[in-house]
């Protein structure tokens, strides 16, 4: 075969093998792509679903917190309307609370508490006759100059206080208020020298247990002014009035006020 013959002869195959060769490549190309484009359109699919999953989770969510916020603006105005309402039951309960202490002051308006009496010393006789005598005996003629007419007198508390020995105060109401001053007055003055049989006794005004409670705190410090010279003396329910070194009157209603006038005055 000439060579120009047989070199169109290779040059016809070797476009045969290339055009085979392209097609099969064109097919597995076709193929690939036909296999990509699956892959792709299946993971969008589920990136999709995915995201509209997310997507309603968070609209799910801000419906919620939309809620709770609503919920927690309406408990707010629920909290400031009861916490409205607790501070006027506060107040009215503060106001009820001391007309209470001053009923309970009024009604112990004429008595008075004997402390440290011995026990079942007045089981022979009536009370009230028993210690509208002692009161006679223990401040003497000068002060009552006949038995003073008392309404009641009993002792307080349900028992003796078992672990002290300590007797039972005794409450006696008067008859007169204006001899119950009388009988406070005294005992103030004789403060420390009353005495029954031998045995201290102690005269007492009988407050409320609040206002004893009040009174109670003035004290270390009435304590105090004393051992300084001063004269303090209690008004009631519990504001504390001091007599100067001049003569003259210094009132001091609460504690603090008394204990930094006690600093400041050696």
């Amino acid at each position: 075969m000439p060579p120009k013959a047989k070199k169109d002869e290779q040059d016809r195959e070797e476009a045969a093998n290339v055009t085979a060769f392209t097609a099969v490549l064109t097919a597995k190309l076709a193929e690939t792509k036909s296999e990509l484009l699956a892959e792709i359109k299946d993971t969008y699919a589920r990136y999709e679903a995915k995201l509209t999953g997310l997507q309603n989770s968070v609209e799910d969510h801000d419906q919620r917190i939309t809620s709770l916020e609503q919920f927690a603006n309406s408990t707010s105005d629920e909290l400031t309307d009861v916490r409205t309402e607790l501070a006027a039951v506060a107040s009215e309960n503060a106001k009820l609370k001391a007309r209470l202490i001053d009923l309970s002051g009024r009604t112990r308006r004429n008595n008075i508490r004997i402390v440290g009496l011995p026990e079942q010393i007045e089981n022979q006789t009536r009370p009230t006759e028993f210690f509208s005598q002692l009161l006679c005996d223990v401040l003497g003629a000068d002060i009552l100059s006949s038995p003073p007419k008392l309404d009641r007198a009993h002792r307080a508390q349900p028992a003796r206080l078992a672990s002290t020995g300590r007797p039972r105060h005794v409450v006696i109401c008067f008859h007169h208020f204006q001899t119950r001053e009388l009988v406070v007055r005294a005992a103030r003055q004789l403060r420390g020298g009353l005495k029954y049989k031998d045995t201290p006794i102690h005269i007492f005004e009988d407050y409320a247990p609040e206002v004893l409670e009040q009174r109670a705190q003035y004290r270390d410090v009435m304590k105090r002014l004393f051992e300084l010279g001063y004269k303090p003396a209690l008004r009631y329910p519990a504001k504390l009035s001091v007599v100067l070194h001049d003569g003259s009157r210094k009132l001091l209603p609460t504690v603090k006020e008394a204990a930094d006038f006690a600093s400041r005055h050696p």
